[in-house]
Formats: C-alpha cells, structure tokens, sequence
C-alpha cells in the first residue's frame, strides 16, 4: 500500500473590515493556493451569498469527480489499446439542501462525457472501461453519493 498525501492552503479573503460581526457583514471569498500551481479562486454558492464569478466547493466537488474518472479513463485506453482523440465532460452535480433528515448534501454526480474515438477503435471495450474507471477512480471510492456516467460516442473523420 502506498500512502500519497496533498496540501494546499485555503485563505479567507472575504473580510470587508468588520470580521464576521454579523451575517451580511463579509464576503464568502477565498483563494485555494499551492506554491507551485495557480491560485483558484473560490467563494460560496450565489444562494449561500458567494460570488457567481467564483467556484465553489460543490462545483469542484464535480469538478473532482469528473476529472479523477477522465484521468482513469485515459489511462484504461491507453493500456487496452483503445485510442482517444478527444474527451469532453459536462458534469453534473446536484445538491439537496434543507433536507428532512440529512443536512445540505451533494445527492448524486452525473457524467456526460464526449468521446471521439479513432477510426477502427474497439466500441464495445471504450464504453466497458468507463465502469473500470468508476471502480479504479479515487474519488467515487471516496464519496457517499452515486456518480452515474452516461459517455456519449463518435468516431475521428
């Protein structure tokens, strides 16, 4: 077993001058940062007061599904000769707030990625290592919600 660890900082830029002295008085923003890699700006969703412009931690949430599964994906190609030309993804999340029993919670992820495959490329074994990238994928393991995918196919001209 193998142990991989990641840091990064997350700092509260949103004080308007007063702290949170009460409700309305800062802003929802902050920066993700890392020595190394460029800063994301983040904020709260818009209906929680955050900035629209900015991501927020369900939106990277998504985003986190989506590319851990397309890296595995890729990777599952690559090594089963199966040749990728392009791969889009407009993921989905959904998030349920003010339920009755559960706190507000991310209820499931959907998937759409767009494959263009190249002329000749095996179908069948593109659409059957999208489940092995479910099952490999760090991130679905890590999670307690669904994340369906529903790949869309072509082939290169």
């Amino acid at each position: 077993m193998t142990t991989h660890y990641y840091n990064v900082s997350v700092i509260w830029d949103g004080n308007l001058g007063q702290g949170t002295a009460s409700y309305d008085s800062y802003q929802r923003d902050f920066q993700i940062t890392h020595p190394h890699k460029p800063t994301i700006l983040g904020s709260a969703d818009p209906a929680y007061l955050g900035d629209k412009t900015r991501w927020n931690p369900e939106d990277l949430m998504v985003a986190a599904a989506s590319a851990c599964h397309k890296l595995w994906y890729l990777h599952l190609c690559a090594v089963n000769g199966v040749h990728v030309i392009a791969y889009e993804d407009d993921a989905e999340g959904e998030m349920e707030d003010h339920h009755p029993t559960k706190r507000g919670h991310i209820k499931e992820v959907c998937l759409n990625p767009r494959i263009t495959l190249k002329q000749g490329a095996n179908l069948a074994l593109a659409k059957e290592l999208h489940d092995t990238a479910h099952h490999e994928c760090m991130v679905a393991n890590s999670v307690n919600f669904p994340i369906f995918c529903k790949p869309l196919f072509n082939f290169a001209e």
